[in-house]
């Protein structure tokens, strides 16, 4: 039974590699993960607008709406992996994560190339 739907940027590499590392872990299919760019996603999810899921990343929990570094959280812990991100929702750290992870969404395809060493999109075109 599903708990968590993410809903994610699946043409940034560093958003696709988490992605991955996530589905490895999830060994009791607890998070389905959904690429906002897959042709019918808007028609199987319209509460999920792209636009806005570009800016920040969205969930769902339970049927509740979550976003960024909440959805983060929440994925991580259904895995068992929560230690990994915990420090993240800390009261003192959360603003200062949260303002962190709006940055690096915004600029996600400049940073994914810095660590990845290419784009998953280059002239519009999107590689998997």
């Amino acid at each position: 039974m599903t708990m968590l739907i993410v809903f994610y940027d699946g043409s940034c590499p560093l958003c696709a590699r988490e992605m991955a590392a996530l589905k490895r872990y999830d060994a009791d299919s607890a998070i389905l993960l959904e690429d906002i760019h897959q042709p019918g996603f808007i028609e199987r999810f319209p509460q999920i607008d792209p636009t806005a899921a570009m800016k920040i990343l969205h969930g769902e929990l339970d049927g509740k709406p979550l976003y960024g570094l909440d959805v983060t959280y929440h994925a991580w812990r259904l895995v068992g992996k929560k230690w990994r991100v915990a420090f993240l929702r800390w009261w003192w750290v959360k603003p200062i994560a949260d303002r962190a992870y709006l940055f690096f969404a915004k600029h996600r395809q400049a940073i994914s190339k810095l660590f990845v060493r290419r784009s998953r999109c280059d002239n519009n075109v999107c590689y998997k």
